[in-house]
């Protein structure tokens, strides 16, 4: 199996691409705010010019001339926020598509690094099964029953604490304990006693007259013979 994602340069590409986007997101943002500033500025500076009520006809057309040119700033001002307004939504837009390919090819990384780890379980498990059977094996060889040899949850999968392992292994080896058959070493030590006395007594017991001649005996036919 193939332990690396190989969507990973297109992965960096994306995230890259994301970040450029919410750059511009960014700058579009900055230039409604320098935008409305204008409007302001162009908005106090017509108030300002007060069209004037006296003077000669040339100032008047002078100053009349001039609050429409303010006007037609202040006008453009507001196109310039209505502008920076619809590229900011343009670049919003960009952005979340960007995030959108981003997420996609991130979702598959995250599926191929969830493959991977229930491929690593997997092959630990299989792993630990076949020490599991090796180790049933080798015990019905040695002529061990599996059924004394039981050992506690916490021994075998190494779950709990270390004083609740070393509690479950106590526990385990008095059960296993309690199952063997009780040798009685004074009764045995008696019984070799016994059997030692009744030799030594045998040996020492003089021969029966029965015996005697029996030996006798035997001994003339072996004369005999030769």
């Amino acid at each position: 199996m193939n332990r690396l994602f190989r969507l990973g340069p297109v992965l960096r590409a994306r995230k890259a691409q994301e970040d450029a986007a919410r750059g511009a997101v960014i700058q579009s943002r900055q230039e409604i705010r320098e935008a409305q500033a204008l409007v302001k500025r162009r908005q106090l500076e017509l108030t300002g010019a007060d069209a004037p009520t006296e003077g000669t006809a040339r100032a008047m057309v002078a100053s009349m001339v001039a609050r429409q040119s303010m006007a037609a700033t202040l006008s453009g001002a507001h196109r310039m926020v209505t502008d920076a307004e619809e590229i900011a939504r343009e670049k919003q837009a960009e952005l979340s598509d960007a995030a959108k390919r981003r997420r996609a090819v991130e979702m598959m990384a995250e599926r191929h690094a969830a493959t991977v780890k229930a491929h690593d379980l997997k092959t630990e498990q299989d792993a630990i099964d076949e020490m599991a059977v090796t180790a049933k094996a080798r015990n019905a060889a040695r002529g061990i029953d599996a059924t004394s040899e039981e050992r506690a949850n916490i021994l075998r999968h190494g779950n709990g604490t270390a004083a609740d392992r070393e509690d479950a292994a106590r526990e385990t080896a008095n059960t296993v304990a309690a199952r063997r058959p009780n040798i009685d070493l004074a009764n045995a030590r008696q019984a070799i006693d016994a059997a030692r006395s009744a030799l030594s007594v045998a040996a020492k017991r003089p021969a029966d007259p029965a015996e005697l001649e029996d030996e006798g005996n035997v001994a003339e036919d072996e004369g005999s013979r030769e």
